[in-house]
């Protein structure tokens, strides 16, 4: 099981190549990627979204490059002709109209110009870049996984402890549930000995009674919460359970408010009320994971 929240840096420095890879992420409903890389590696960018979809199925993930080539290799500058040009016309047209002024634009001066003159980005596609690139990616994954792994595995216990909670209030529901009924034909039996100077007709009150029982009867719900708590400790042994867990969860809270709207009990509501309170919890430790 693992969260979505984690960090994880990889680092690798190799033939004059330092590599530097940092990946973060948090919660979020989908896969939300975002890669910062150098402009020399932006050739590299799909080859790093490739590499963290294959690790990484949700959440939201920043990936930061950085790195520092210290190979040697030749220098190249690139030269613009066409802004040099521009500014020897122009000096040229305001010394026409200002001859006392010297035409200082010189070699020097134009090489100075940042529009005229600049060294060229190579963009390093060779082998060995992009091997030290997915080098430093995979130390960085790895210690991203491994934190997200322990992250996961502390919701896990909190998750467990919770839904043990759920199963015994719903046992606890299952146990009352059965009471109820004859507690209220009790009840009405009472109330028409009451009003009616004891002249009271059986039948009737079984009928009552009947109508009552079937109107608040509640054990497919108590069966399908059943089924759910089993089937949230089969999902907790997979890797991945947060699509699942999420789904899981919508059912828990729909079989639990239909138990509030049955019940004619107030200690079923209250226990169904507390299981609601647990299961939103759960419901928020769920968002955490992948």
């Amino acid at each position: 099981m693992y969260s979505m929240t984690g960090y994880g840096k990889g680092v690798v420095r190799e033939g004059g190549l330092e590599f530097t890879v940092e990946v973060k992420s948090v919660n979020n409903r989908f896969l939300d990627l975002a890669v910062k890389c150098p402009r020399a590696l932006l050739s590299a960018e799909e080859t790093i979204r490739t590499v963290v979809r294959e690790s990484i199925s949700r959440g939201h993930v920043d990936v930061f490059v950085g790195y520092c080539d210290k190979r040697e290799k030749t220098k190249t500058l690139f030269v613009d002709l066409n802004a040099a040009a521009a500014y020897v016309s122009a000096a040229q047209e305001l010394q026409a109209c200002f001859p006392a002024l010297q035409n200082d634009v010189t070699l020097s001066f134009l090489l100075r110009q940042t529009d005229v003159a600049r060294p060229e980005e190579v963009a390093e596609e060779d082998e060995t870049l992009v091997n030290a690139l997915i080098v430093a990616l995979a130390a960085a994954l790895e210690n991203h996984a491994a934190m997200r792994l322990n992250e996961g595995e502390r919701l896990k216990r909190d998750l467990t402890e919770r839904m043990k909670t759920i199963a015994a209030l719903r046992d606890k529901i299952a146990a009352r549930a059965p009471l109820v009924a004859e507690e209220y034909r009790k009840k009405l039996t009472e109330r028409m000995s009451e009003y009616l100077a004891g002249k009271v007709e059986e039948t009737r009150i079984l009928t009552e009674a009947a109508l009552f029982c079937d109107k608040c009867n509640i054990d497919e719900e108590l069966t399908r919460l059943q089924s759910h708590i089993e089937e949230f400790y089969h999902i907790c042994g997979e890797e991945r359970v947060g699509r699942k867990l999420d789904f899981l969860v919508q059912e828990f809270n729909r079989e639990c408010n239909t138990i509030c709207s049955k019940s004619n009990d107030k200690q079923v509501t209250a226990c169904a009320l507390e299981m609601k309170n647990e299961i939103e919890k759960v419901r928020e430790q769920v968002q955490n994971l992948e």
